[in-house]
């Protein structure tokens, strides 16, 4: 099996409320919702974003969507204080599907 980029297989769909972002990584293909499986750990993902989850790093969970060949990962304290208190660019977190579609899998 060959290595790819993650938007080769999947897209994504990310949302937020407060200080929490949630991202859904949805295959393209049925057939590839194994492959996710097995590659998007919580640990993988946590390790793909250490840098701005730090500490919470920890509190990252994963939500298996079968029927619809998806999978939602909750980042808990990655948006840093939420829209209404970061002073980061991207507060809603809008651009961290796209950093996750990056990933090799």
């Amino acid at each position: 099996m060959r290595t790819v980029k993650l938007r080769e297989l999947a897209h994504s769909r990310t949302g937020d409320k407060g200080d929490t972002s949630n991202i859904s990584v949805i295959a393209f293909k049925p057939e590839d919702y194994p492959r996710l499986l097995e590659a998007l750990t919580v640990e993988r993902v946590a390790e793909h974003f250490a840098e701005l989850l730090g500490d919470d790093a920890l509190r990252v969970r994963r939500y298996e969507l079968p029927n619809v060949h998806a999978l939602n990962f909750v980042l808990p304290g990655i948006l840093k204080g939420g829209v209404t208190r970061s002073l980061a660019l991207d507060a809603h977190g809008k651009a961290l599907g796209a950093a996750l579609l990056d990933l090799e899998v």
